[in-house]
């Protein structure tokens, strides 16, 4: 039968293991969602200079 205790323990080692784990997570995370971050504020900032470019030449 399987221990779900003795798994999560890690044989004393959970701390580190979980933490490890925890901080991966977190990285990977960061790895995608900071570009997806930095396109938005992008195209953002290339709207806004596109609009004041058109309303500059119409006048």
């Amino acid at each position: 039968m399987f221990d779900w205790a003795q798994f999560f323990n890690m044989g004393g080692y959970a701390f580190y293991v979980w933490t490890s784990y925890a901080l991966a997570f977190v990285i990977l995370l960061i790895n995608v969602v900071s570009p997806m971050v930095c396109q938005r504020n992008l195209l953002k900032v290339l709207a806004r200079k596109a609009r004041r470019t058109s309303n500059d030449s119409q006048t």
